[in-house]
């Protein structure tokens, strides 16, 4: 009897001992999570933006496109060659914790211009031009 009035309070000392830890791992799976959210949209604003820019659309509506996928908090750095255009795409880690994470997320994507087509060289386009 006097072994069990001794054993009482140890499950209440695991307990508060194991539930930070858990609490800290759930954290850090959450914002794992989250930065995975972030850069899967960051992906997608990327090629949304690289292809905008391959048909001739503007800086500006290519930064407003990258906003509106990627969030507010995104930039988008453009680059353009003779034939290629690419769209980089940047942003903190999302989330709750995504302040507290000193994580910066890119993406890039690159898109051969259109512009290179028939309709660069006068003549009429219509549709999405394919080389043969």
């Amino acid at each position: 009897m006097r072994t069990r009035q001794k054993e009482t309070g140890a499950v209440t000392a695991e307990f508060a001992v194991a539930l930070p830890a858990v609490i800290l791992l759930l954290a850090f799976l959450l914002a794992g999570g989250a930065a995975g959210i972030t850069q899967l949209r960051l992906e997608e604003a990327a090629r949304a933006g690289a292809r905008a820019l391959a048909r001739g659309d503007s800086t500006e509506a290519v930064q407003g496109i990258v906003r509106r996928l990627a969030g507010e908090a995104a930039s988008a750095v453009v680059e353009s060659d003779d034939e290629w255009r690419t769209v980089t795409v940047s942003a903190g880690a999302g989330g709750a914790l995504g302040p507290l994470i000193p994580w910066t997320l890119t993406a890039s994507a690159s898109a051969k211009s259109e512009a290179a087509g028939p309709s660069a060289a006068g003549g009429k386009s219509y549709g999405r031009w394919v080389p043969s």
